[in-house]
């Protein structure tokens, strides 16, 4: 069992701080309130049943590298018609 703060829960799950503080009103992580020198602190108790639900809760990123080099294929692609234009211009004036 190890306590964490909202940043370094964010930090440790690749996710932003909006979304940790979400899932702690929501009551999807164990957390508790702290007072430290009069505010208060929010720690997020994490265990490891608690650590592999939750990490299948949170959506990975989507796009794979596969698809990113079809992007980049498509785009050098459109590139060269653009240029093959853009030479046929020139030549008309």
């Amino acid at each position: 069992m190890e306590k964490l703060t909202l940043k370094a829960y964010a930090k440790r799950h690749k996710i932003s701080i909006f979304n940790v503080m979400k899932m702690v009103r929501e009551g999807s992580v164990q957390s508790e309130t702290v007072l430290e020198d009069g505010k208060e602190a929010v720690y997020i108790v994490e265990n490891k049943e608690q650590g592999k639900e939750i990490q299948s809760k949170i959506t990975k990123y989507t796009q794979t590298p596969l698809s990113l080099e079809k992007e980049v294929e498509l785009l050098k692609n459109e590139m060269a018609e653009l240029r093959n234009e853009l030479e046929a211009l020139k030549k008309k004036l």
